[in-house]
């Protein structure tokens, strides 16, 4: 029955029964798709029914969905004419794991990082209102993208205002309770009856505005949020919307029904659907934790292929070595925005629950509250994916790096990521930290150097100190029987001696410059010095001085070149009236699609072919520019 849907029109085209059916085999679709070519699988599945709903009964796309977060949305793309594309899902020149603008007119809203969506509607719902169109603009948030501050900020202005916005919420974290009943189910009929409605408007106008009708609709409002959904219920009436639920969202009768009721009515209102995340498929459903991305897996076993690592993941290296110095020290304190697994602090959960914090999708609050805690006399990590962390901008300058606290800021997936693309890349945290006074920010060029930028950041007193690393592998180094060394700031070093021509990396892009230096000195003759900058922020300038005096210099960054190392060295050397070459590498100023990191790194020319190549050119064309000299000469 899939492969006869090419668009929601011909979804709404089937019966009710035929829909049913269509479920189970969307859902058996995503999980085949995603054995091969991994994506974000628990959230997707536990969205089905939901998702089939709505697009049968909103006429979509002139009504709008915006799913927030983006990862929850496979069905929906699979429904909306990219079914075959679908399993080039998350590829080069395939479709984007997340909503997106430019892919389908389906996508009324580009939605990678979360607690978007309600923000996004309720514009989306003006704007109709504005120009006189008659749409229905859904906002679809789940998998705890309602704990974010900006969602709450969403849900504040559109309650008070009259917009026609309804929100589903996807709780994905509990079991269905008792409200899932016969006198549930009769009660949400009920409230959503136009006849009931009528009526209660004929009630409330005859009673006129007045202290009688507030307080009669404020009994009204609590009793129906204690009978129909609890605090939940409660919560959302007191913020001004309009509460309906819980339904069992993974019934497709539940979600069907509810839906037609609720796209009749007007205003800001909220239906509260429960789901199973990773419904459908048992090993996800037993543990959706670690379901929700699992990577390739045998679709009948439920077996996960893993895949061939050369070395620890930095993830990993960070997780053991927090552990290791909080054992150390009774200061220091964990703190993660929802990501422990995925930044490796579960570890340091596990063994000392009390010292960690999982703040919830909360970048901004996690670090005021690490800034909090430092005040307080501790020592917070505090690891936010670095894409993520532009979201804690003005926290991370008003609350930490203003009154110098002594707060660690790792941040994870530093650089370019892979399949997760555009929305998720860590390449301009260098060029936004970089300006802020007080600030250290740290590079390490692989496992060992992490080890110990970590220890020496516990011992440092002066302010934020940033250490960011890359998604995946290390260099294979063996930093478990590495000592601790005190690696002091603003201080690099020089990995290789060589005269005319100069490259100064930040980060792993070191071993990279020294891949390239020895295909450089081949082909060319001239041997490179290179150096491992280690701090961006303070700069070591003598390093910069000696570079230049030595001839041409390369700078090489997984960052963004506007404003990172390249900026630096080149403000530096300006600074000082120094008229050496410098050019930079680094990820250039536009959106690098998703793809394996290797590949995004070749197109950048982040890897040692690409730093020869730039290397080459730049000696070739020195040569040039000296014989033309000469000639005139």
């Amino acid at each position: 029955m899939l492969e006869n849907i090419n668009s929601p029109e011909d979804l709404r085209k089937l019966d009710f029964e035929q829909l049913k059916l269509l479920c189970p085999e969307l859902r058996d679709y995503i999980i085949k798709c995603c054995s091969t070519n991994p994506g974000h699988l628990g959230s997707s599945l536990g969205a089905v029914e939901l998702i089939v709903g709505l697009h049968y009964v909103f006429n979509t796309p002139k009504d709008k969905i915006v799913f927030d977060v983006g990862h929850q949305a496979y069905a929906h793309k699979i429904l909306t004419g990219r079914r075959e594309a679908f399993e080039r899902n998350r590829m080069r020149d395939g479709l984007s794991g997340f909503p997106k603008r430019g892919e389908s007119e389906y996508d009324a809203f580009g939605t990678g990082h979360s607690s978007t969506s309600i923000s996004a509607a309720l514009g989306l719902s003006n704007a109709a209102s504005l120009l006189g169109k008659d749409e229905k603009v859904v906002a679809f948030i789940g998998d705890g993208a309602l704990t974010g501050g900006l969602a709450l900020e969403g849900l504040n202005n559109a309650g008070s205002s009259s917009s026609d916005i309804l929100i589903i919420l996807n709780d994905n974290n509990i079991s269905i309770d008792r409200n899932i009943g016969g006198i549930h189910d009769y009660l949400l009929r009920l409230t959503t009856d136009p006849k009931y409605l009528k009526l209660k408007d004929k009630i409330w106008d005859r009673m006129g505005e007045g202290w009688l009708r507030d307080k009669t609709q404020r009994i009204v409002r609590s009793t129906k949020s204690s009978i129909l959904g609890g605090y939940q219920g409660a919560f959302f009436e007191a913020l001004g919307f309009r509460y309906f639920g819980p339904v069992d969202g993974n019934d497709l009768g539940s979600v069907v029904d509810a839906l037609k009721r609720l796209r009749g009515l007007r205003g800001p209102r909220i239906l509260h659907a429960i789901t199973k995340k990773g419904k459908g498929y048992w090993p996800a459903e037993a543990d959706p934790t670690t379901w929700h991305a699992p990577g390739r897996f045998d679709v009948e076993t439920g077996i996960r292929i893993a895949g061939t690592h050369k070395a620890d993941r930095y993830q990993d290296v960070f997780g053991s070595v927090l552990l290791d110095l909080a054992r150390k020290d009774s200061r220091i304190v964990g703190i993660t925005p929802a990501m422990a697994t995925g930044c490796g602090m579960n570890i340091l959960a596990q063994e000392m629950p009390d010292r960690f914090f999982d703040v919830g999708i909360e970048e901004e609050h996690a670090v005021t509250f690490s800034a909090g805690l430092a005040a307080g006399g501790l020592k917070p990590f505090c690891n936010i994916y670095s894409s993520f962390s532009q979201r804690a901008y003005d926290e991370i300058i008003h609350d930490v790096a203003l009154q110098n606290l002594p707060v660690t800021l790792c941040f994870d997936r530093a650089g370019l990521v892979g399949e997760d693309g555009a929305t998720h890349h860590g390449c301009l945290d260098i060029a936004a930290y970089r300006p802020v006074p007080n600030a250290v920010i740290a590079a390490p060029k692989d496992e060992i150097e992490l080890k110990s930028l970590m220890y020496t950041a516990s011992c440092y007193d002066g302010g934020p100190f940033i250490i960011r690393y890359p998604r995946g592998c290390g260099e294979g180094k063996d930093w478990k029987n590495a000592e601790y060394e005190y690696l002091e700031p603003g201080k690099g070093e020089m990995l290789q001696e060589g005269s005319g021509f100069a490259i100064i990396a930040a980060g792993p892009e070191a071993n990279r410059a020294m891949e390239a230096a020895e295909l450089i000195e081949a082909g060319t003759g001239v041997r490179p010095a290179v150096y491992n900058i280690r701090y961006i922020k303070p700069l070591d300038t003598a390093i910069i001085d000696e570079a230049a005096s030595i001839g041409m210099v390369l700078t090489v960054e997984e960052g963004s070149l506007a404003g990172g190392l390249f900026g630096a060295v080149t403000e530096y050397l300006a600074s000082i009236n120094c008229r050496v070459t410098v050019q930079g590498l680094g990820i250039p100023d536009r959106y690098i699609s998703q793809d394996r990191q290797d590949a995004q790194r070749g197109e950048c020319g982040l890897d040692a072919e690409g730093i020869r190549n730039k290397a080459v050119e730049m000696i070739n064309f020195n040569k040039k520019s000296q014989k033309i000299l000469e000639n005139k000469n």
